[in-house]
């Protein structure tokens, strides 16, 4: 599986949504009930739902984060490397102020993590998704007055 980074609007036909959340500093992830790894809130974008919108459902929804802000951060496009085939997602960053219990959908879990787990259900995407979203955080530090 290959994963490609595009500015946020570069893709449009969005099929996912991935949020690539935070809390106080800590990597916040999901496991899924049938799952015993981990992994970003995200999913399908639903019909007349916009990318924005189905973030904030599936943040809520794999998280119970009730507080929180949330910004496009990116597109990218996953498929296989070899038929070409895949899909366009938008990544979005959440900075999470509080969770709540989480609802009773197909998520057993939240954890924060200080660094990324070893055990992640999309290991060719997940590293290089929250790698970019800090070289940006690094980079937007650097900028301000």
């Amino acid at each position: 599986m290959i994963s490609e980074i595009h500015p946020v609007g570069t893709l449009k036909a969005y099929k996912y949504v991935v949020v690539l959340s935070t809390c106080r500093g800590k990597i916040v992830l999901s496991r899924h009930r049938r799952r015993t790894t981990w992994e970003t809130q995200g999913g399908h974008v639903e019909p007349g739902e916009t990318p924005m919108e189905a973030a904030r459902r599936e943040l809520y929804e794999e998280s119970g984060a009730t507080r929180y802000a949330i910004r496009a951060l990116c597109d990218y496009w996953a498929g296989d490397e070899a038929t070409g085939e895949g899909a366009a997602g938008c990544v979005f960053h959440a900075e999470i102020g509080e969770i709540g219990p989480m609802p009773p959908h197909e998520m057993a879990e939240v954890r924060l993590f200080d660094a990324l787990p070893e055990n992640l259900t999309y290991p060719a995407i997940t590293p290089g998704l929250f790698a970019y979203l800090f070289d940006a955080s690094a980079a937007d530090e650097t900028t301000r007055p």
